[in-house]
C-alpha cells in the first residue's frame, strides 16, 4: 500500500525485493539504446588551437598605437568578419563542409547553403583567456567537423583569417587615421594662412598703435614733447642771436659806409633846404605861385631835394656798398648772421618734424583702445587657429609613426603558438558517457516505475497494511498457499491474507 501510510527501511527493501527485474530490465534496456545510439550517431573532431596576442615591440611611450579598441571587443568584431557567409562560403565549399548527404537520425537529410554556413559558425569556438591584469594575452580558437583531418585543416584556416585579418585591419585602421588626419591638416593650414595674412595686413594696416608698441609709444612720446622744448628754447635763443647780429650790421655799416664830413654836409643841406621851404612859405604868402621870386624859390627846393636823395648816406646801406667794399669786420657779421638764420631755418624744419611726429604718437595712443580690442579679436581666433594645427600635426606625426610600425608588422599582432592538432578521438559522441547516462537513466526511470505500481497497487501484505487500511488489530495470519492462488486466479496478495468477516466480527466483541 505505498502511498497510503508512512513506510519504513523494511517496505522499501520489500519493494526493491518484488520491482528488482523491472529496474534492472530498464537499466539494461537504456544502457543498450544508448550504446546503440553512441555508435550509429556521426562522431564529432574538434582541432584546438593557441592564438598569442603579442603586445608592440615598440614601447607605447615612443609611438603611441593608433587603435585603442579593447582586445575582447576587437576579437569579437573579427569574429563576426569571419564567421560572414562571404569569407565562410569558400571554406565550405573546398572542404564540403556538412555537405549536402550527411546522415541524421531519421534518415539523410540534405541542407543548403544557409544551412551549412549557419552550422559552420556553430562549429567555430573561441575562448579568451583572461589575464589577471584585466588584459588578454590570447584565445583559443577551435573547430569541430565530422573528419579529425578537415577539423585540423579548417582550424588552421580560421586561424590565418584571424592573423592576417587582424594585421590587415591594423594596418587600415592606421593608414585610415593617418590620411584623415593629412586631410584635416591641410584644412587647418589654410585656415592659419588666412588667419596669419589677416593678422599681418591688420599689424600692417596699425603699424604704431598695436597694443604691445604702446609703451614705446608713450616713451617716444615724452622723448619728442622733450626735444620740442629744447628746439623751442634753441629757436629762441638763435632769434635773439640773429637780432643782436642785424643791429650790430646795420651799425657796423653805418659807421663803415658815411665819412664825419659827409654826414655834416648832408645836415648843413637839410638845414639849408628847410630854410628855403620857409621862406617858400613866406612868399606864397604874399605872392601867387606865377611870382619870379616864388619860381625861383621852389625850382632851388626841388634841386636840393634831389641832390640830398642822391648823397650816400641817404640811400643806406646798399648804397655804400655799391659806393665801397664791406670792412672784414662787416663781412665777419654778416656771414654770422647768414650762419644763424640758416640754423633758424634748419631749427624749424626740425621744430615742424617734431610736431608732426608728436600728433602721430598722439593720435597712435589716441587709437590704441579700439586696435587693441580689434587685435584681440583677430590674435584669438589666430591662436586658436594655431593651437588646433600644432595639436592635428602632433597626431599626424604619431599617427605616422603608429602606421609605419603597422606596415612593419611591429605592432600588436596575434601570432599563432600551436599549430591546430589532430584529433585522436572524438569529442562526441563519448561511449562510456553514454553508456553510463543510459545506465543511470535506465535506474531512475525503473524506480519511478516500481514506485507508481506500488502507489497504484492495493494489496494487504502485514499487519501494518491491515491496521492502516482497517484501523483494526490482526487477530491471526495465514501463511501463503500458491496452490490456492494459481486455482482461484487471484492476484497476488503477498504473504498475508485479509481476515475473513467473522474474524472481523470476532474482533469486533
Amino acid at each position: 500500500m505505498l502511498g497510503h501510510r508512512e513506510l519504513t527501511l523494511e517496505d522499501y527493501t520489500s519493494i526493491l525485493r518484488r520491482r528488482f527485474w523491472l529496474i534492472v530490465s530498464c537499466a539494461i534496456g537504456l544502457t543498450v539504446v544508448a550504446a546503440v545510439l553512441a555508435r550509429v550517431i556521426p562522431p564529432r573532431f574538434v582541432s584546438q588551437t593557441f592564438v598569442l596576442i603579442e603586445r608592440p615591440q615598440v614601447p607605447e611611450d615612443y609611438v603611441k598605437p593608433v587603435i585603442t579598441e579593447d582586445l575582447e571587443q576587437r576579437v569579437a568584431s573579427l569574429k563576426e568578419q569571419i564567421l560572414s557567409r562571404s569569407r565562410l562560403q569558400p571554406i565550405i565549399e573546398q572542404y564540403d563542409l556538412f555537405g549536402s548527404k550527411r546522415f541524421h537520425l531519421f534518415g539523410k537529410k540534405e541542407y543548403d547553403m544557409d544551412d551549412r554556413v549557419t552550422m559552420t559558425q556553430k562549429a567555430i569556438g573561441i575562448k579568451p583567456i583572461p589575464s589577471g591584469r584585466g588584459g588578454m594575452p590570447g584565445f583559443y580558437l577551435t573547430f569541430t567537423a565530422g573528419n579529425p583531418h578537415v577539423a585540423q585543416e579548417v582550424c588552421g584556416r580560421i586561424t590565418s583569417l584571424f592573423v592576417v585579418d587582424n594585421l590587415q585591419e591594423r594596418e587600415e585602421t592606421a593608414k585610415g587615421t593617418t590620411d584623415f588626419l593629412k586631410q584635416q591638416l591641410a584644412d587647418a593650414k589654410t585656415t592659419l594662412d588666412e588667419q596669419d595674412a589677416k593678422l599681418a595686413a591688420f599689424q600692417q594696416q596699425h603699424f604704431g598703435m598695436l597694443p604691445d608698441q604702446e609703451t614705446s609709444n608713450n616713451s617716444n612720446l615724452q622723448a619728442l614733447m622733450t626735444q620740442m622744448n629744447a628746439a623751442t628754447e634753441a629757436l629762441s635763443r638763435m632769434q635773439q642771436n640773429v637780432t643782436f647780429l642785424q643791429a650790430m650790421i646795420s651799425q657796423q655799416a653805418q659807421n663803415d659806409a658815411i665819412p664825419a664830413p659827409a654826414a655834416v654836409a648832408q645836415d648843413e643841406r637839410k638845414k639849408e633846404l628847410q630854410d628855403l621851404i620857409d621862406q617858400k612859405k613866406l612868399l606864397d604868402a604874399q605872392y601867387t605861385p606865377d611870382y619870379p621870386d616864388v619860381i625861383a624859390i621852389s625850382r632851388k627846393i626841388s634841386d636840393l631835394k634831389a641832390e640830398i636823395a642822391q648823397s650816400p648816406l641817404q640811400q643806406g646801406p646798399a648804397a655804400a656798398v655799391t659806393s665801397r667794399p664791406d670792412s672784414p669786420q662787416l663781412q665777419q657779421l654778416k656771414a654770422q648772421l647768414r650762419a644763424a638764420q640758416q640754423s633758424m631755418v634748419d631749427e624749424r624744419q626740425q621744430q615742424a618734424r617734431l610736431e608732426e611726429e608728436i600728433r602721430t604718437y598722439e593720435s597712435r595712443i589716441e587709437s590704441s583702445p579700439r586696435v587693441e580690442e580689434e587685435y584681440k579679436e583677430i590674435t584669438r581666433d589666430h591662436e586658436t587657429a594655431l593651437q588646433f594645427y600644432n595639436g592635428l600635426l602632433a597626431k599626424m606625426n604619431e599617427s605616422s609613426m603608429a602606421t609605419a610600425l603597422e606596415q612593419r608588422q611591429q605592432g600588436e599582432q596575434f601570432r599563432m603558438i600551436d599549430p591546430p592538432n589532430l584529433p585522436e578521438a572524438a569529442s562526441f559522441p563519448n561511449h562510456l558517457l553514454f553508456e553510463a547516462g543510459g545506465l543511470a537513466g535506465g535506474l531512475i526511470l525503473g524506480l519511478v516505475l516500481a514506485g507508481l505500481l506500488e502507489y497504484h497497487d492495493t494489496s494487504l501484505r502485514n499487519e501494518k497494511d491491515i491496521w492502516a487500511f482497517t484501523k483494526l488489530p490482526t487477530l491471526a495470519t495465514i501463511s501463503r498457499i500458491e496452490e490456492l492462488a494459481a486455482a482461484n486466479g487471484s492476484k497476488k496478495q503477498g504473504r498475508n491474507f485479509a481476515p475473513s468477516d467473522e474474524s472481523l466480527e470476532g474482533a469486533r466483541s
